[in-house]
């Protein structure tokens, strides 16, 4: 691709992809800018879309930019271009979360796509988060392996849970959806973004064909988006016993890991998605402070948790809905 062929259609295509990133309850809090002249796109935090009660300090939502952050390099990269990205570019402008110049600059190994990146591509599309039973097959060695590496790659560090450790973050889990039903300002927030597709067009937020079922056991640890009241009719069936989970952690736990951290979920998701393993999240007990730094291995645990990540061999999860471009997407000159 040479520099004269990046064109807006091309800069919708990016953010197209950027935008089908995971974000908490599917809010999509992100907007971008893209300037021709620099042909540099902005990455801004949409503050009117976080959730004060439920992400206070807006974690959650700088780790939901992150995604889309890394959906944006992994698109460049299909698409032939460079991607120098830098992170809070203007300290005095906190809604600015990154600054992504744009080149097809083959001259220097540098300046090249990333081919690693670009493997990734086909999985945007087909990365879908799955609120479905998984099976007790076990994720193979050498497909943790990979995952490790996805993380490790964007600076965080992803582990597998094992007992006893396993058991205590299960245990935090459940106890953190109760704290969720028994907040009133977190079960407002929980019910804005669920969207009932009998009365709603949903843009955003999670509809309820993605809700999944409830687990016959009551033991699931999907986030139940019905609330308090469960609609008739809802299919309960049995979840895996022994869920598969992951904790993704990142040294430090400043809005910059943050961001590292949403681009380690995705790179992690998507090269998940690749080896056809399905995913979802249990991020329940990451949004309480009091219950955030338990969830480390008491005996090797370090850094800080920033997403429970669960996954196994089942069904994917259907799309969910994505705002219109022309709300997230403004081109410059």
């Amino acid at each position: 691709m040479s520099a004269q062929t990046l064109t807006d259609t091309v800069v919708a295509d990016l953010v197209a992809d950027a935008t089908a990133a995971p974000s908490m309850h599917n809010a999509q809090p992100w907007l971008f800018r893209y300037t021709r002249g620099d042909r540099t796109l902005a990455l801004r935090a949409d503050f009117e879309r976080a959730m004060p009660a439920a992400d206070p300090t807006t974690r959650a939502l700088h780790v939901g930019c992150g995604a889309a952050l890394l959906n944006l390099r992994v698109s460049a990269a299909h698409h032939g271009l460079s991607a120098a990205t830098t992170l809070l570019p203007a300290p005095s402008d906190p809604a600015f979360l990154a600054a992504v110049r744009l080149d097809a600059g083959p001259d220097t190994p540098r300046d090249r796509p990333d081919e690693a990146l670009r493997a990734l591509h086909p999985a945007i599309a087909d990365r879908h988060t799955s609120r479905y039973p998984f099976d007790e097959q076990p994720i193979p060695e050498d497909v943790r392996a990979r995952l490790v590496s996805a993380a490790r790659t964007e600076g965080a560090d992803l582990a597998f849970l094992v007992p006893p450790h396993l058991e205590t973050v299960l245990d935090l889990i459940r106890d953190a959806e109760g704290y969720d039903r028994g907040d009133p300002a977190r079960e407002a927030e929980q019910e804005h973004w669920a969207r009932f597709t009998k009365t709603d067009a949903p843009v955003d937020g999670i509809p309820d064909y993605a809700f999944g079922p409830r687990d016959a056991s009551e033991r699931a640890i999907n986030r139940d988006f019905t609330g308090t009241g469960a609609p008739a009719g809802r299919a309960r069936v049995l979840f895996e016993r022994r869920p598969q989970l992951a904790l993704l952690s990142t040294e430090n736990d400043r809005p910059a890991d943050w961001l590292s951290a949403g681009q380690a979920v995705e790179r992690v998701l998507l090269t998940a998605t690749l080896d056809a393993v399905s995913t979802s999240f249990a991020t329940q007990p990451v949004e309480w402070p009091d219950l955030r730094w338990v969830l480390r291995d008491p005996v090797h645990g370090t850094g800080s948790p920033q997403m429970i990540i669960r996954m196994g061999y089942g069904p994917t999860g259907p799309r969910t809905p994505r705002r219109r471009l022309d709300r997230v997407l403004t081109i410059e000159p």
